[in-house]
């Protein structure tokens, strides 16, 4: 080859672009890539429109892909808006010729992204890949991904190991820790002033839906809520999943009667930094099914209370708890061992913070053209 070598990074969500913009900065950084970024999914939807985080970060956007559309929602509407990701990503990929596309996770917009690239002989490379997490169908949508990737990067050695468990080739399966861990030392933790204009809260309530009926949906979020009341908590909008209007309406009647805060964004570097006072409070805590309760909030030493099966099968540091029942008693014990944990010996298994850099060495050191990379064979 001649020339930088192309990365393309792909982003969907609030969440994964958070994670992903270390990679992109060290990608932006090396003289031997040129790296572009594509916002899709729900980035793009109303109110929030969260690809405009990609641009206050200063990162210029090489292309935006509608997959999801406002109003749209349930597990039909989903498939369907990967059938349109496909084709609008194969289209991309044929224009700019990307020598590697970059997806983060289990989201729809990862595995359109990912289905287009390895159809289409494009370099894969899937970072966060060999978790598990239940999801709705994220746990199908992270492993399917692992069968069209070329190169994977794991989280842990644990999500390492079940790659080649699963048949991937040793070459292709590196450990390079989780990229949400990149950044947290460089966040400090939310000001006195910023934190009143959340009515400084000591619980964060983040929840997302599970795949599950209505009334499981919302029994979990009122659970949740009943747990939580007399505290002063800030409760966060669910993601665009199917399910979401049910868990949004529970949040909203729970946030109307007990005078807590709700609100639809909060930008990544606010939701770290609050995350990190709370970790400074005896009684902070965060409560919900988000992955960020697993990975970043045990980055910090922050317990977290883990409702419902939404993260089923995905690693368990010791700062998480997981209530077992949709009962506001079920929750509320475990805030209480929650809080009781001594966070002075807590740990996790996410890396030491460099995972952006080894991604984008392994990107500009490796072909993925070349025939050792390109054809994928079962090890086993």
């Amino acid at each position: 080859m001649t020339g930088a070598r192309s990365i393309l990074v792909v982003t969907g969500s609030r969440a994964d672009f958070g994670l992903l913009l270390p990679v992109i900065r060290a990608a932006l950084a090396h003289p031997a890539l040129s790296t572009s970024v594509v916002a899709c999914g729900s980035h793009l939807l109303p109110p929030a429109e969260t690809w405009r985080d990609v641009q206050h970060a200063g990162v210029a956007l090489g292309a935006r892909i509608e997959m999801q559309r406002p109003g749209e929602t349930g597990r039909f509407h989903d498939a369907r808006a990967v059938g349109r990701g496909i084709d609008s990503f194969a289209s991309l990929f044929e224009r700019v010729a990307p020598d590697w596309v970059v997806v983060l996770g289990d989201r729809i917009e990862a595995f359109a992204a990912g289905a287009a690239a390895a159809i289409a002989g494009v370099g894969l490379a899937h970072l966060h890949a060999g978790d598990r997490a239940e999801g709705i169908v994220d746990e199908s949508m992270r492993h399917a991904l692992s069968r069209l990737a070329h190169l994977h990067l794991a989280a842990s050695p644990q999500s390492a190991a079940r790659l080649l468990r699963s048949g991937e080739e040793q070459h292709r399966v590196q450990f390079i820790g989780s990229p949400a861990i990149d950044a947290l030392r460089d966040t400090p933790p939310l000001d006195d002033e910023p934190l009143r204009e959340l009515d400084a809260p000591s619980a964060v309530l983040l929840l997302h839906p599970a795949g599950l009926s209505e009334s499981e949906e919302r029994a979990w979020v009122r659970a949740a809520a009943q747990a939580l009341a007399g505290r002063r908590v800030l409760v966060l909008s669910p993601n665009f999943d199917a399910g979401r209007e049910w868990v949004l309406d529970e949040l909203q009647r729970a946030a109307g009667a007990n005078g807590w805060p709700l609100v639809d964004h909060l930008p990544r570097g606010r939701f770290v930094g609050l995350l990190k006072r709370l970790a400074l409070d005896p009684s902070g805590v965060i409560v919900g099914n988000s992955s960020a309760a697993l990975i970043e909030a045990a980055a910090l030493r922050l317990p977290a209370v883990n409702i419902g099966p939404r993260q089923g099968g995905r690693e368990r540091p010791p700062s998480v708890i997981d209530a077992l029942e949709p009962t506001p008693g079920a929750v509320a014990r475990a805030i209480g061992h929650a809080l009781a944990l001594d966070r002075s010996t807590l740990t996790h298994p996410y890396g030491d913070g460099r995972a952006g850099e080894r991604a984008v060495a392994l990107l500009a050191e490796i072909n993925p053209h070349d025939r050792g990379w390109s054809r994928k064979r079962c090890a086993y």
